[in-house]
């Protein structure tokens, strides 16, 4: 019988700190500073059918989070600080760096008031079609129509029973990898598709979960808040040609800038990993005048960085993961010298 990832990464965690490895390993696997990724920050518990649950924590546990983070020395600073930050020959106190992705009206709502209590300053990553009220948020599109289907077929002749929890969760699995894996018109037609078979609107998510520009621009008044860009459709961007790559980084700022009058100096790859974002992709933020550049692979940030500041690393608050152990393990730094075999730059 195999064994789930969710439990493999508890069961990893758990030994890390039952061993104190966080802590005889920390100093030679904790770099200079971490920059967290939240998305959903919600006190109601998830349903049985949850497959996004990773992505969303309770406010409880971001107010863990932020104590674990000064209790291990973190300074929580601005994403404006990080260029210096990597670049200063004389390492201070660690540092630590939260940003939001896609622009939820949960983390207004019950993320802000925690991070307040702390005085802690954040980063709200703006999806400008998603401020729009549009835009298709697909992975949770493909969550309530699997939900409510009792069985999910693609045109690429996958078809799983979807009849009890227990084969939604693995038909919500097999088609998020299968239409993940190809290009992403596919995916949203697709996906399109199962959302009408289950008297679902696609493209309607947005209105219901996502922040305003009226909302946005009051918020943007608030000086602990950074505002960056996460494009304007929240696309793969390494499944596009470069000139769509460029549009949709440039354009969200120019939005989100004439829409806020604030100025966005940051940006976030959507979905961030390998296949979303490549080398590509840093040099066209470069070549944009981002500041900075953030992905999804994790990691901690090191002095190396600093020649790489369009390819920074975070490390995900996992909504599946809400324990002492796993916060421990993740800012001690100890798991990715493991998952990145040692390395501490992934930049290719």
């Amino acid at each position: 019988m195999s064994v789930s990832r969710p439990r493999l990464f508890r069961a990893g965690f758990a030994t890390i700190t039952a061993l104190g490895a966080d802590r005889w390993l920390g100093p030679l696997a904790r770099g200079r500073g971490i920059i967290l990724t939240f998305h959903h920050v919600r006190p109601e518990p998830p349903a049985p059918f949850s497959p996004n649950a990773l992505l969303s924590i309770t406010p409880a546990f971001l107010d863990r989070t932020l104590t674990a983070l000064k209790q291990r020395g973190f300074e929580i600073v601005g994403l404006d600080a990080v260029p210096d930050r990597l670049a200063d020959p004389a390492p201070g106190r660690p540092f630590a760096v939260l940003t939001f992705d896609d622009g939820y009206r949960d983390n207004l709502v019950h993320a802000r008031p925690v991070l307040a209590r702390h005085g802690a300053p954040w980063t709200l990553f703006v999806t400008a079609d998603f401020a729009d009220q549009s835009g298709r948020l697909w992975w949770i599109e493909l969550e309530r129509a699997v939900a409510r289907l009792d069985r999910v077929t693609l045109a690429s002749g996958l078809d799983c029973p979807a009849r009890n929890t227990a084969e939604k969760g693995a038909a919500f699995e097999a088609a998020y990898r299968a239409l993940r894996a190809g290009p992403e018109e596919v995916l949203l037609d697709e996906i399109a598709g199962l959302c009408r078979r289950a008297g679902l609107v696609p493209g309607t998510v947005a209105e219901e979960l996502c922040l305003t520009w009226d909302a946005l621009r009051a918020l943007g008044r608030d000086p602990a808040v950074t505002l960056g860009a996460h494009t304007l459709s929240h696309p793969m961007l390494a499944k596009h040609d470069a000139r769509t790559a460029r549009r949709e980084m440039d354009e969200s700022r120019v939005r989100i800038e004439a829409e806020t009058g604030r100025s966005v100096r940051h940006l976030s790859y959507p979905v961030g990993d390998p296949t979303s974002a490549g080398p590509r992709d840093f040099t066209l933020a470069r070549d944009l005048g981002f500041a900075t550049a953030v992905t999804t692979r994790p990691g901690h940030l090191f002095s190396d960085h600093a020649a790489h500041p369009h390819a920074l690393p975070r490390v995900s608050v996992n909504g599946l993961h809400q324990t002492d152990a796993a916060l421990a393990s993740l800012l001690s730094g100890v798991p990715f010298l493991a998952w990145n075999r040692g390395r501490r730059l992934n930049v290719g």
